[in-house]
């Protein structure tokens, strides 16, 4: 028997990194995102020949280890070890042979969650395959564990619940670990609209968010007043981001997108740099409204908001730097699995005469 499953990936409209400890224990996170038609992707395989196989076509590694209910984190495809060693742990699973395949649409440290979004695509595997009574909020919070608290990796909370649920939420993330879902019904006209206006901008540089996230960190935890102050204000704009949404207003949008930019770089000093920062100048010059970074910032992805009429002119001059376009629409669905049964071959083939 075969499990597949995927979880897209999300752009993060309004409120990004309000859902980071401590500041989201100290004041409550808001959050606005939307999820894409970019996603992380897993297969399980179930094998015969007593081993554990792993391949992440991602971080390129293949390998094989001996059957055990513990995988050693090592470094490598640390995602799937973590994932594996939690579930054996938690639903005390018996180990047995099977072969596991990763891949992404976007490459890591892209802004667009995708480490984040490979666990939950790798939880979701699981589920299916050993029918694990977990829902979405349940899918959510577990991958939060596993790559915050098991692995140690840095970072928020949104990622794993925007690819758990899928589609556009409204997040409220609340002191005590509290996390509340809210979808919204955005109409078809709102989002064309928005695709329309809207271009994603891979710059060709990934990032690690590790550095970014734990300076956001320390300006939290010691009060620092100008970087406080710019996270309070981009906590509010995911309220007013939602309204502009769901009214279709991309003027104000675009508006908001902005000025969230602006106090999105004061949060830490390695946000934005010279890559970032040509790239904001061109597209402004040739028309664009706003522009924001996709996640803690760095590299990764921008997203500009622009008058459709003007989308050909600023595609055309971002198309002289070193990055590419990437073409998307929102997405509904969250993470989903399915299981392919195997058939006879022979049976399969062959053809009944008339």
């Amino acid at each position: 028997m075969i499990i597949r499953s995927k979880a897209p990936l999300r752009l993060g409209l309004a409120g990004g990194g309000t859902d980071v400890s401590p500041y989201s224990d100290l004041y409550g996170g808001l959050i606005l995102n939307a999820t894409i038609n970019l996603f992380a992707y897993c297969t399980i395989e179930e094998t015969e020949d007593g081993r554990i196989a792993i391949c992440s076509h991602d971080s390129g590694v293949s390998e094989s280890h001996p059957l055990s209910s513990c995988l050693e984190i090592d470094g490598r495809a640390s995602l799937v070890k973590g994932t594996y060693n939690r579930v054996m742990k938690d639903f005390g699973l018996k180990p047995v042979p099977f072969r596991i395949i990763t891949w992404n649409d976007a490459p890591a440290g892209s802004g667009l969650g995708t480490s984040s979004t490979m666990v939950v695509a790798i939880l979701k595997a699981f589920v299916e395959w050993k029918n694990l009574p977990l829902g979405d909020y349940e899918i959510a919070r577990l991958a939060y564990e596993i790559e915050r608290l098991d692995l140690g990796l840095s970072g928020g909370r949104q990622d794993q619940y925007a690819a758990s649920f899928g589609g556009f939420n409204f997040m409220e993330f609340l002191p005590e670990d509290r996390v509340v879902v809210n979808p919204l019904k955005v109409k078809r006209w709102v989002l064309d609209e928005l695709e329309a206006s809207m271009i994603l901008y891979f710059t060709g540089a990934s990032r690690s968010s590790a550095a970014i996230i734990d300076e956001q960190k320390r300006n939290a935890s010691q009060g620092k007043t100008a970087a406080l102050e710019a996270m309070h204000r981009i906590r509010e704009s995911a309220s007013e981001m939602k309204l502009a949404v769901l009214k279709g207003d991309v003027k104000l949008f675009a508006a908001i997108l902005r000025q969230a930019w602006d106090d999105k770089q004061q949060m830490a000093s390695s946000i934005s740099n010279p890559m970032i920062q040509e790239a904001m100048d061109i597209a402004m010059a040739a028309g664009a409204k706003a522009g924001k970074v996709s996640g803690a910032g760095g590299g990764g992805f921008i997203m500009f908001v622009v008058d459709p009429t003007d989308r050909h002119a600023v595609i055309e001059a971002l198309g002289a730097l070193g990055g590419r376009i990437v073409p998307f629409q929102f997405t509904d669905g969250g993470a989903h699995g399915w299981k392919i049964y195997p058939t006879d071959k022979a049976e399969a083939m062959k053809v009944t005469a008339p």
